[in-house]
């Protein structure tokens, strides 16, 4: 049963292909379709295409369903198309033909825009607290070992002291920078879409303030063509911004590969957050870190696909877009699971409390000598050159203590502005507002 049809029943095979794996996807959209049910039908009583008393018997079925979902009873039948059929259908059985008023004033276009953006919201929530997790991990970890000294390269080639504090801290910041990418994902996915129907409107005098506010959306989208056009927009702007914590992480990853090596030799990991090789006994493998690396690639290559589904698509709904949720739903929840286990990981780590003594990191401190003799008068190509022939002659002489002060350097991390600029942005996305909203709606 679908909800547009009529007298004559869908071929079986396009059926198959045309829903593809809808039902699947859809059940986690399912809270946020009832939801948008409850704020449409009491703004539908409020311009008086319900009665009072249709409205009060459609908003506790809607409550019931809502109440079933979050026991996890509630499933879409073989026969129904999509989660708006599913529930259309529920209450048409069980309220007969008020059930069938629900749809006033909406198209299942505008009703999967809104179940979208609100699914999206509530994923960028659930993404920003496990990257605060995160963060407050890192900042924890850079504090901890700011006085341990490690190399630091550039070309992959011993350049300049680094320490373990500076890493952590470099990543905590990079942190920061991708709650901008999911800030901006936010703001795209935080306005109403609802009442736009197939995209052209309706002529019932639709409040759609009201049903943003109830919502908990910042506002609506004004226009109703354009706001059919944010599918896709939207899905585009969460992949983007997961793309862009999925380069962090996969960066992050890739470092602690490198350092966990025996040719490095910085950090190690407790023996059961690694695994063996089923030949050499003597392996520790970082098989965490190697799939957080390759499944965060992934996340980087989802911008790519979402962009050539739209492409060149014009305004208006195409069944395109339904491919958009394929490769989206899964990799929200990759996102999440990735910052879980290395939340888990990074908070265990080993980290060598001499890597710098090594002798082959004697050359790291050439800069250091070379502003010494700045510091006492000599010009900075003289010094440079004189420290240049001391390595050549074989006459130079590391001197390993470090005397950085300045902010953001192995001695002045400046942890304390790094998180402050992260709580401020967390604050930004106003979580609270959003989830009053609702209770309020369901409650």
């Amino acid at each position: 049963m679908k909800l547009w049809q009529k007298s004559t029943d869908v071929n079986k095979q396009i059926d198959t292909f045309t829903v593809g794996n809808d039902r699947e996807l859809d059940l986690v959209l399912a809270p946020f379709d009832v939801l948008g049910s409850l704020a449409h039908i009491r703004m539908l009583e409020k311009i008086g295409l319900l009665e009072q008393e249709e409205w009060k018997r459609l908003d506790q079925e809607l409550k019931e369903v809502y109440r079933d979902i979050q026991k996890g009873g509630f499933k879409i039948a073989d026969d129904v198309e999509d989660i708006h059929s599913q529930v259309e259908f529920l209450l048409t059985q069980k309220l007969g033909d008020v059930g069938k008023k629900i749809h006033s004033g909406r198209s299942r276009n505008d009703q999967v825009l809104v179940d979208l953006k609100m699914y999206f919201r509530h994923e960028i929530k659930e993404i920003v607290q496990l990257t605060s997790q995160l963060f407050q991990t890192l900042v924890s970890q850079s504090e901890k070992y700011k006085s341990v000294l490690m190399p630091g390269y550039t070309h992959m080639q011993v350049a300049m002291p680094s320490s373990v504090g500076l890493w952590f801290g470099a990543y905590a910041e990079s942190l920061v920078d991708d709650l901008h990418s999911l800030k901006a994902a936010f703001e795209v996915v935080n306005k109403s879409p609802l009442g736009s129907a197939a995209g052209y409107g309706s002529s019932f005098p639709l409040d759609r303030e009201m049903t943003a506010e109830l919502l908990g959306f910042s506002q609506p989208n004004y226009n109703v063509v354009y706001a059919q056009m944010t599918r896709g927009r939207s899905e585009k702007a969460m992949a983007n911004a997961i793309a862009t914590l999925g380069t962090t992480l996969s960066k992050l990853s890739m470092d602690v590969c490198l350092y966990m090596g025996q040719n490095f030799g910085f950090f190690s990991f407790p023996d059961e957050l690694t695994t063996g090789s089923s030949i050499m006994p003597h392996k520790k493998n970082p098989d965490v870190f190697e799939l957080v690396r390759g499944r965060c690639n992934q996340l980087q290559a989802l911008p790519v696909e979402i962009g050539y589904i739209l492409n060149n698509l014009p305004s208006g709904y195409h069944r395109d877009l339904q491919q958009l949720k394929e490769g989206l739903f899964p990799a929200l929840q990759t996102t999440k699971e990735c910052l879980e286990i290395l939340n888990f990981s990074l908070s265990q780590i080993i980290v060598s409390k001499d890597i710098i003594n090594d002798p082959k990191y004697d050359y790291l401190f050439t800069v250091e000598l070379v502003n010494e003799l700045v510091l006492g008068g000599m010009p900075f190509r003289d010094a440079y050159k004189e420290v240049g022939l001391q390595i050549e002659a074989g006459n130079y002489k590391p001197n390993r203590e470090i005397k950085h002060t300045h902010l953001g350097s192995i001695g002045n991390l400046g942890n304390d502005k790094i998180k402050q600029k992260f709580d401020q942005l967390v604050s930004d996305f106003d979580f609270l507002k959003l989830e009053s909203s609702l209770k309020t709606l369901i409650n």
